[in-house]
């Protein structure tokens, strides 16, 4: 089963310096239909203006996964880290027993972000934050675990979730397939270009639910940058 989300059908606010678009019920858009997937629970498609951005708040029991798309983003936490992620690279926060941070685009051009919160399997522990560079030579023609909960997963970020987060960048006509586990629900996004998925068409920065597919065939039918969660 593949349910594409267009696009222009995802929920949408935009507060001036945050223009955002919403795959799953956040803030003030909220649809019963779409609650999360799995253990994925949000998925926000940010377009945070120059020298602006989110102030101080809290999380609790979260995983918080933000992948720069363009530009780049400043952290700043209550445990006293700080650092500048930029495009195609990841950070994650976990967010344990609570933590503040802000996020901020200190930059002079707009920073376009996909943020994802994913549900922890256990509450509470002790919050902690971490970024990484991810070239994308590196992930090119194949999917490549950005963030992740399993142990065989050893270059991607840790997360403290029975989920993984992967990019891959494909060339127009290429494809890649990835095995998805019996029971498991994959998120498929892509950031850029338009996709072929089991037969379903993506275009730029829609979504598809999938669910019962053994295999997700993907053949990008112009340049593409993917970004796949794979959780319970």
């Amino acid at each position: 089963m593949i349910e594409r989300r267009p696009f222009d059908q995802l929920g949408h606010a935009d507060h001036g310096w945050l223009n955002a678009r919403h795959h799953f019920s956040f803030a003030n858009w909220y649809d019963p239909s779409r609650m999360g997937w799995g253990a994925l629970r949000v998925w926000n498609d940010d377009e945070i203006a120059p020298k602006s951005g989110f102030p101080p708040h809290p999380h609790a029991d979260m995983e918080i996964i933000t992948y720069v798309r363009t530009g780049a983003i400043t952290h700043q936490d209550s445990l006293g880290n700080t650092g500048r992620t930029g495009a195609g690279d990841v950070q994650v926060m976990s967010a344990g027993s609570g933590i503040r941070h802000a996020e901020y685009n200190l930059e002079d051009e707009t920073t376009t972000l996909f943020q994802l919160w994913i549900q922890p399997r256990t509450r509470g522990g002790a919050p902690s934050w971490g970024a990484k560079p991810f070239p994308k030579r590196d992930r090119s023609g194949s999917f490549q675990a950005l963030a992740s909960g399993f142990s065989d997963d050893p270059d991607a970020l840790p997360i403290r979730a029975e989920a993984r987060v992967l990019g891959a960048t494909l060339k127009a006509g290429d494809t890649t397939t990835y095995h998805l586990a019996k029971g498991r629900h994959g998120y498929l996004v892509s950031a850029v270009g338009e996709v072929e998925v089991n037969g379903v068409t993506l275009k730029d920065r829609d979504g598809a639910a999938i669910r019962d597919e053994g295999e997700i065939i993907v053949t990008a039918l112009s340049d593409a940058e993917l970004v796949l969660v794979d959780s319970e």
